[in-house]
């Protein structure tokens, strides 16, 4: 719904940053020591802050609606102690 000039920069990039998240968790899983996994995870944390930005933006740009705000904000929200305990566990778990 959003218009081309917002979709073409905002929301593209906030798109690349959110889809980044899982995918550099998938790729630490993936990885064999535990120094890589937790390197990925913590690229993953990376792009968890872009993503916030950008929902921020949208926000501030009113391209959003009060119910996707609430709600994207709450699963927003989570992820940070979600990504910390990931990398926790797996430093704490894993010998190498």
């Amino acid at each position: 719904e959003w218009e081309w000039f917002a979709k073409k920069t905002l929301g593209a990039q906030w798109v690349e940053s959110t889809d980044s998240i899982s995918a550099n968790i998938a790729e630490g899983v993936g990885r064999y020591s535990k120094k890589d996994k937790v390197k990925f995870f913590y690229y993953s944390k990376g792009s968890l802050i872009e993503s916030q930005n950008w929902f921020s933006k949208a926000k501030t740009r009113e391209l959003l609606t009060e119910e996707e705000i609430n709600y994207i904000g709450e699963n927003l929200a989570e992820l940070p102690r979600e990504l910390n305990y990931l990398i926790k566990n797996t430093n704490e778990k894993l010998k190498y």
